[in-house]
């Protein structure tokens, strides 16, 4: 009986095989026994790697998204300033009040301004 329990002992610390890789026997190996702690930290850090990763796709993708639109915002505030430009502009403004047959006039004389004594 001694020498079953000897040769399942070789068996056991014996080199890692593909059978045992398959099988999963890999995990009871003395190796991974007493490596479980580090394996562990690697598989949560690798795991937080790619969540890491993922999240600074998206974010990238946001920015690049809220780009696209301040650039259209931009565009959008340049077209209605010049269109404000337009409406204000004193020929505009007198042909806006003479078509519309107020009495008001474009003054002849510049304006001046009035000073305050103190």
């Amino acid at each position: 009986m001694g020498n079953k329990d000897n040769l399942k002992n070789e068996q056991k610390n014996s080199g890692i095989t593909w059978k045992s890789i398959l099988g999963g026997d890999i995990l009871a190996h003395d190796f991974f026994r007493r490596q479980i702690n580090l394996l562990c930290l690697i598989v949560v850090l690798t795991i937080v790697y790619i969540d890491n990763r993922y999240s600074s796709q998206r974010e990238m993708i946001e920015i690049d998204k809220l780009k696209k639109e301040l650039t259209d915002i931009k565009y959008d505030a340049l077209t209605i300033s010049s269109e404000l430009t337009e409406k204000s502009r004193q020929s505009r403004i007198e042909t806006y009040i003479s078509e519309k047959g107020t009495p008001l006039e474009t003054s002849a004389k510049p304006p001046y301004l009035i000073k305050e004594d103190y």
